[in-house]
């Protein structure tokens, strides 16, 4: 378990690292955080969780830092608003880099005894909340690095995912009475994964890939974001208050030509890769353009554990789904303070599935929910289509 806190620690710090102490400090829009503050909170969770609990010698680094860097967690205590996290000038982000060091040798220190069972769970899910934070840093520093007009790249030598080029098939889905949720046998998951549950399903056939930027741009030329018939009556309100004539980052050159800004900086659109940061709305309209719809996220796990075929499950982009996030039947949060993780967000978001390019390798599965209010596309948000079967 040390050598996982330690490759989970370390890889946040590589993420962070492209970004300059100005970087770290921006907070770009309310729904993002400055990377100083991710860097800050998952330090955090583990030192209120499991330092301050199970190593009774423990003094914190700085009192003042459980206002600055608690989330949600309304049973932990006050804290900074969400919408204000980019006014933390204080502490430096060299300071906030010596605080994760301290907590850090403490969890050394910690984890070189056997933990209490409940200290364990802490730790497996720290371990995979950082991880959480790992995607959240990088789509929260794309967007930053967006708003600025010298369009700097997170990093010049990115490597985009490989493109889909398989043609797009239909394929059959389990039908009937079938089981979805994480079985606990399996290791961990967060509480919003069960319990496992069955749900009865009409035969669909879901697509074998996700929806293209070639096939996205035939929406748009066909004024798939001018027709108010195709669009829920919320979206419409959000496409014509924002604009939205494009996914998210895209832009024309001078000659008319699609440009994206990716982790990379601005690149062509590739007609060959999945489209991403679109809006559940966007993705709805998409869909009905296409004579489609999105799969519920029931579909999307049945099929990824039977269908063989499937591309790009876990690949470029988080797929939006038709279902609302709500609990499944017999649902229970953890106890404590942690039981505020997930389950007091089960209303007005849309249940996204799979895993993205941000998403850290290992760290998604079949059933993984992912959840954004349906307006939302900073994330690397896309779209796999279904239909009804026969």
């Amino acid at each position: 378990m040390l050598e996982r806190y330690q490759t989970v620690r370390d890889r946040t710090e590589r993420l962070a690292r492209p970004l300059s102490a100005e970087d770290q400090a921006i907070q770009s829009m309310p729904d993002a955080s400055p990377a100083k503050w991710h860097l800050g909170h998952t330090t955090w969770f583990f030192e209120q969780f499991l330092v301050r609990r199970f190593a009774p010698a423990y003094r914190p680094v700085d009192e003042r830092y459980g206002f600055l860097f608690n989330s949600y967690y309304e049973a932990a205590g006050p804290r900074q608003a969400r919408p204000r996290r980019g006014m933390l000038t204080r502490p430096s982000a060299e300071e906030v880099l010596g605080y994760r060091h301290q907590v850090d040798a403490a969890m050394r220190r910690l984890l070189a005894h056997q933990l209490p069972e409940e200290a364990a769970f802490l730790l497996t899910l720290g371990l995979n909340h950082e991880e959480q934070h790992q995607e959240l840093l990088l789509t929260d520093a794309l967007h930053a690095l967006a708003q600025n007009p010298l369009r700097p790249a997170y990093d010049e030598g990115w490597v985009p995912p490989p493109p889909v080029r398989q043609e797009c098939r239909f394929l059959d889905g389990p039908a009937g009475l079938v089981g979805i949720g994480h079985d606990p046998a399996a290791g961990f998951a967060f509480d919003n994964e069960g319990p496992c549950h069955r749900v009865w399903l009409e035969p669909y056939r879901i697509a074998s890939r996700p929806v293209t930027n070639a096939e996205w741009l035939g929406f748009m030329a066909a004024g798939g974001y001018a027709d108010p018939l195709l669009w829920m009556s919320d979206g419409w309100a959000a496409r014509c208050e924002e604009g939205w004539e494009a996914p998210l980052y895209w832009e024309r050159d001078a000659a008319g030509a699609w440009l994206q800004f990716t982790p990379g900086g601005l690149r062509p659109v590739d007609p060959d890769a999945a489209v991403r940061h679109v809006s559940w709305y966007e993705a709805d309209a998409f869909a009905r353009w296409a004579g489609k719809r999105l799969p519920t996220e029931a579909e999307w796990e049945a099929a990824a554990l039977a269908v063989p075929g499937l591309q790009d499950l876990e690949g470029d982009v988080w797929q939006w789904t038709g279902s609302a996030y709500r609990p499944y039947p017999g649902f229970r949060a953890w106890a404590g303070t942690v039981g505020e993780y997930n389950g007091k967000f089960m209303v007005n978001q849309m249940v996204l599935r799979g895993g993205s390019l941000a998403t850290p390798p290992g760290h998604a599965r079949a059933s993984y929910r992912n959840f954004f209010p349906p307006d939302k596309r900073w994330q690397f948000s896309g779209l796999r289509l279904a239909e009804d079967g026969a």
